[in-house]
């Protein structure tokens, strides 16, 4: 049997389609219901639906008013704030194309990135790094005030018309823009079951920033599409008490939360929380394990990538062997492909692909023209090495290149490379992945130079060049770089090294 999933029956995107307002629609059925909490530890700020469809619809407004047109792009550097996901909805729900941006990137990061959309407007909050870029800046508190102004209208159209732009690292060593449809937030829905088991009675706690994309889409868009509440903890709040003294039913975070969660090995008394969900990178057996025993409850793990969300997953209706990363969402034709571009056994590696008719994938990488959607015939390639089992089981083998994580934030070494390549003193640099502890990894860039450098001076070259997320953690000074047979740079071989001394 070939490593390929059938068809399955998945109803389409309704036309004509705004991704906004059918995000706040079910809300809108229950306006008095908390669609958000901002949990603080001396208590909470709640929105309604009412509240929070009034301060899209309002924004929306104000950026028309502002001179905006549809089909403009609006570069978002707004904070940790609700702000960020008002701002957002705000600017879709009137046409306009939203790119969200971290506010850890410095100014000659995010001047490329403005360089390349051409954005219109820029959302910005008090002293985060703004682009060399002549488009007008409009400031938090103006963009605030916008939430009092009359609803806009919607604008509809079709489903297949360009709604946001994101940024993720590709292999090629730069940051690359992806453009997704409005109907992407409707392929969101295969989630519900196939990973979250979501209903209108949760109470979703994410981990996250308002402005990172899982949040934005697990945290926020997910729990407002079915009229579920969202609940956000202000950073440094106590996770294991806002747990459960606001009553969540599910939790959503990164490994590495998890793990701070358990250090100290006492358990944790969650008698609302139904379980747990994972993303961004490999949860660790260990921690999962650990996480049962401290609270009784599973972790469900999903795979998936900025261009196009999570798509494999484990689930409360389908959960996955220890190893497996889970299993196809109905409504995914996914497949394992082979060297030659077809499916290959059930059983072996192979590289994961996505088919071109899949709702949630994009529409493409930000093109002169048009997006860019590079196939091999009908597929779209991730990159990720798996294998396929006879259930569809897909269990994760690694990364067919070289791209690394950070907290969640896959990251390319060729971009870090090129960054500090012109540190004073280095010769050549590599960077990767390292394992430093179980179930614990950084970046690390090795290099070469005429003597060892000051970690320090290293450090601060770095800052002024990458976002925070970017930055080694550690450096290490060799004789020279391993190099493949060919002379091709071995970052395997680096990270083995570095793994077999630790």
């Amino acid at each position: 049997m070939r490593a390929l999933t059938d068809p399955y029956p998945f109803p389409p995107c309704p036309a004509p389609f705004n991704m906004a307002r059918y995000v706040l629609t079910a809300g809108a059925e229950t306006p008095d219901k908390i669609a958000l909490q901002i949990l603080r530890a001396t208590g909470a700020e709640r929105w309604s639906y009412a509240r929070l469809i009034a301060a899209v619809r309002g924004t929306g407004t104000g950026l028309l008013r502002a001179g905006l047109v549809p089909g403009d792009r609006v570069l978002l550097r707004l904070g940790n704030t609700v702000d960020f996901p008002v701002a957002y909805l705000g600017a879709i729900a009137v046409g306009l194309v939203p790119v969200p941006s971290s506010t850890q990137l410095t100014s000659p990061e995010i001047t490329r990135i403005a360089q390349e959309i051409s954005p219109a407007l820029v959302l910005a909050a008090d002293g985060v790094a703004l682009p060399e870029h002549p488009a007008a800046v409009l400031t938090q508190a103006a963009l605030h005030a916008m939430q009092d102004l009359p609803p806009c209208d919607w604008h509809m159209g079709s489903p297949d018309r360009p709604g946001y732009i994101i940024y993720t690292s590709g292999s090629g060593g730069q940051p690359r823009a992806v453009v997704h449809a409005h109907r992407a937030i409707w392929a969101r829905r295969m989630m519900w079951e196939g990973w979250y088991g979501l209903s209108p009675e949760d109470r979703m706690l994410h981990a996250g920033a308002f402005n990172w994309t899982y949040t934005l889409g697990t945290g926020l868009m997910d729990p407002w599409a079915i009229g579920a509440t969202a609940l956000i903890p202000e950073p440094g709040a106590p996770l294991g008490l806002m747990l459960k003294r606001f009553d969540a039913t599910i939790f959503a975070a990164v490994p590495g939360v998890y793990r701070q969660l358990l250090k100290d090995g006492r358990k944790l008394d969650l008698p609302r929380l139904r379980h747990g969900l994972s993303a961004g990178e490999k949860l660790p057996e260990a921690t999962r394990m650990a996480w049962r025993e401290a609270t009784g409850r599973e972790i469900y793990e999903a795979l998936g990538m900025s261009e196009c969300s999570t798509f494999i997953s484990s689930a409360p209706g389908r959960p996955a062997a220890p190893g497996v990363a889970g299993y196809p969402q109905a409504g995914r034709r996914l497949a394992v492909l082979g060297e030659n571009g077809q499916p290959v056994a059930r059983g072996e590696e192979g590289i994961l692909a996505v088919h071109q008719s899949d709702p949630g994938l994009m529409l493409g990488y930000l093109g002169a023209d048009r997006p860019e959607l590079p196939l091999n015939g009908a597929w779209f390639e991730t990159g990720d090495c798996v294998t396929m089992a006879e259930d569809e089981g897909i269990t994760y083998v690694g990364r067919h290149d070289d791209m690394m994580n950070a907290g969640g934030f896959r990251v390319s070494p060729l971009e870090v490379e090129r960054a500090l390549a012109r540190a004073p003193g280095i010769h050549e640099i590599a960077c990767t992945e390292v394992t430093v502890r179980e179930g614990v990894s950084v970046i690390a860039a090795f290099y070469t130079a005429d003597a060892p450098l000051e970690e320090a001076a290293l450090m601060e070259f770095a800052a002024g060049q990458l976002a925070r997320y970017k930055q080694p953690r550690l450096y290490r000074h060799c004789e020279s770089l391993p190099r493949s047979a060919n002379g091709k740079l071995s970052r395997r071989a680096l990270r083995a090294r570095f793994e077999e001394s630790v």
